[in-house]
């Protein structure tokens, strides 16, 4: 199983950087399919799935953005109780950290996709194959 890449943008945190940031991405023809924004008082860090990672990085980067690319897992549960609490007990049996992590959902599929930053991909790539949890590659995320 293929790792996704995700993007990581620094931000500083003013009013019209995210625009900025979308407007760039907009303009380029870049989708964006999942993203994640963590932040403090003066900067924040938005992490996003797109379907042209290498692209929105030269971007970005040309409009003097610092991007980062971090591979991450992605996974598809079922969209019920209890299903997150079956994930985080496989990832626990594993002994692999889970350093952050973000979801969306799929009405369509009835669905949520969750995007996992961890310490060990190899092994949560294992213990979900072991469990027959789903696993996700970009293209996967990118025609939802």
């Amino acid at each position: 199983m293929t790792n996704i890449r995700q993007i990581s943008v620094f931000v500083e945190n003013k009013p019209g950087r995210l625009s900025a940031m979308t407007k760039i991405l907009k303009e380029s023809g870049i989708n964006i399919r999942a993203l994640s924004i963590a932040d403090t008082k003066d900067f924040g860090i938005l992490r996003l799935i797109v379907d042209k990672p290498d692209a929105a990085c030269e971007k970005l980067r040309e409009q003097s953005c610092t991007v980062t690319i971090t591979e991450v897992v992605a996974i598809s549960i079922p969209d019920e109780m209890g299903a997150l609490d079956d994930v985080m007990s496989i990832i626990n049996e594993a002994q692999v950290n889970i350093e952050y992590m973000y979801a969306f959902l799929s009405k369509s599929e009835n669905r949520a996709s969750i995007i996992l930053r961890v310490d060990d991909t190899e092994k949560a790539h294992e213990a979900f194959a072991k469990s027959g949890i789903i696993q996700l590659t970009e293209k996967d995320i990118c025609d939802m």
